[in-house]
């Protein structure tokens, strides 16, 4: 995604506004991956690897490389893993700046697990889909996950003011016309239009599973499982999370004059109009639960 690879974006602020995965949901993948009769746990890749967060979590796999196509989050990305200070034996996590598509330095089938966190919307699956056939072992699995527009559970009724600033088309007050497309509209649509692996490389993959974390926000979607991505946030890191949407910073590229606007640049105004939604619809609270709808495909090499 073009905004993330800016020398300016703020790739800090974006690793710690960000939603963080749960336990459950790399337990879920790493069971999907145990069912392989052939499960090796060599090495496994994490593509559009942003500041490394699920690179990290890939622990029960002896070598693990993230990978993006933005030297700026790749960067980053080895900042955070030194902090972290983790010496683990047998478990090694290096970093590598190239596109999720063109992997010419992995070997041919030398992967046991593919992860991509919020970053599969973004991929050319016409390419994608070889490149994952000639990396992955037979048996090896792959796990692609997204998380959509963010909901408040203690304020339902300001879902349509949610949409609306999302999704909407006043290229003045919603950020709906500044996301690059058409992935986002991928996202959006939870990954559906991704397609199976067999269309692209004939009997290389078995089906996809195609899961769906979604709660009752999406009743439409198959077989919807409870939500697992939630965060308790004050009104403050709210914001800073609406600070790291790369439609927001496109908006601001192209409109300027916006800073100046009496009511506030237009995230403050977003955020202070939900804010007096709160309020009249039972109260101001000091920290909100914001929730986030899952989905995810998960792939297996079928030779």
């Amino acid at each position: 995604m073009a905004t993330f690879g800016k020398t300016n974006f703020n790739t800090a602020v974006y690793a710690v506004s960000r939603p963080t995965y749960p336990q459950e949901l790399y337990d879920f993948i790493f069971d999907f991956h145990k069912r392989s009769q052939d499960a090796k746990f060599e090495r496994a890749i994490d593509l559009g690897c942003g500041t490394g967060q699920a690179t990290v979590e890939l622990t029960p796999f002896k070598r693990v490389t993230g990978i993006d196509p933005s030297e700026n989050m790749v960067q980053s990305a080895r900042e955070v893993l030194e902090k972290r200070e983790i010496v683990q034996r047998d478990h090694v996590i290096d970093f590598v700046h190239c596109s999720a598509e063109n992997l010419d330095f992995l070997g041919d089938h030398s992967i046991d697990l593919v992860v991509s966190a919020q970053a599969g919307h973004w991929f050319d699956w016409s390419k994608m889909w070889p490149e994952l056939a000639r990396v992955m072992r037979k048996g090896a699995s792959a796990a692609f996950w997204i998380y959509s527009e963010f909901r408040l559970p203690q304020y339902p009724a300001l879902t349509p003011l949610i949409v609306d600033y999302d999704q909407g088309t006043d290229t003045n007050n919603s950020v709906g016309p500044y996301w690059q497309k058409p992935g986002r509209a991928v996202l959006i649509n939870h990954l559906v239009g991704i397609p199976e692996g067999n269309d692209i490389v004939l009997g290389a993959f078995e089906q996809l599973d195609r899961i769906y974390f979604t709660g009752a926000y999406y009743p439409d979607l198959p077989s919807p499982r409870p939500i697992i991505l939630r965060k308790v946030m004050s009104w403050d890191d709210l914001l800073g999370y609406f600070r790291t949407w790369s439609a927001l910073h496109t908006f601001k590229e192209q409109n300027p004059s916006d800073a100046e606007n009496s009511d506030g640049p237009l995230e403050v105004r977003f955020w202070n109009a939900l804010r007096e939604g709160a309020a009249k619809a039972g109260g101001l609270r000091d920290e909100i639960e914001v929730e986030w709808p899952v989905a995810m495909i998960l792939a297996r090499k079928a030779i």
